[in-house]
């Protein structure tokens, strides 16, 4: 059974469909990520780039702390500060680590090396891509997109369009977590058995594993943003 979403406006609910609890919805899950961090310096960087890659390694393996301590001949508190980006590792500890752990020295700056990407995209000049399960006058406008990267999740932000041509509204079901955003027009969209009439200015965020699309197109052309995330591993 799809899970309800929330909704964070006062007295708003689902139309025709079982009723969202009304009021003011509040976040449970604490947001601990700060936006406005930054790291202190490109060898800090480096420090936690080695840390978190010597970790990988280490778990990859299977074994303790205390096993590639003495596996390398290193302390259990250099190991710790080093797998935490605390401390520098020198050559020579670099070597005792890759042969420890079976892999090359420059394994542990991959994640230091690797290029972080962005994608820009002028207006009017996505690309037009034809999703599976999508029916004749369904636009969808690719604004973006990047494949392998340090976060582990795929992001396919899409612009769109609904005419009077557009056909028989299609219902999909994928992996992931999906977001919406009305731009123009006016729907009735579905997820799982709830109805939500949605205007310019109103947003959906919802698990995308239940069944959902549009159910009614009140007013075209129409024309909302899809933003869809999921796993880096499902992607293809």
């Amino acid at each position: 059974m799809a899970k309800k979403a929330s909704n964070f406006r006062n007295g708003a609910a689902p139309a025709k469909a079982k009723p969202s609890p009304k009021g003011v919805a509040t976040i449970r899950t604490p947001l601990t990520q700060d936006p406005h961090a930054i790291r202190d310096t490109r060898e800090k960087v480096l420090e936690v780039a080695i840390g978190r890659e010597v970790r990988a390694f280490r778990k990859k393996l299977g074994i303790t702390v205390a096993d590639l301590a003495a596996a390398t001949d290193i302390s259990l508190g250099m190991l710790s500060k080093i797998e935490n980006g605390i401390t520098s590792p020198s050559l020579t500890t670099l070597q005792a680590l890759s042969r420890a752990l079976g892999v090359p020295v420059t394994a542990f700056f991959r994640r230091f090396e690797e290029e972080r990407s962005a994608v820009f995209v002028k207006a009017g000049e996505g690309l037009d891509v034809e999703r599976r399960g999508t029916r004749a006058g369904h636009q969808y406008n690719l604004l973006g997109h990047i494949g392998s990267n340090t976060s582990g999740v795929v992001v396919e932000p899409y612009l769109i369009t609904l005419t009077e041509d557009s056909d028989v509204f299609p219902t999909f079901q994928h992996e992931g977590m999906e977001f919406l955003y009305m731009l123009e027009g006016e729907v009735v969209y579905r997820h799982g058995s709830n109805l939500y009439p949605m205007k310019p200015g109103d947003s959906l965020f919802f698990d995308a594993d239940a069944p959902h699309g549009p159910e009614v197109l009140t007013q075209l052309p129409m024309r909302y943003l899809s933003i869809i995330c999921y796993p880096q591993s499902s992607a293809g």
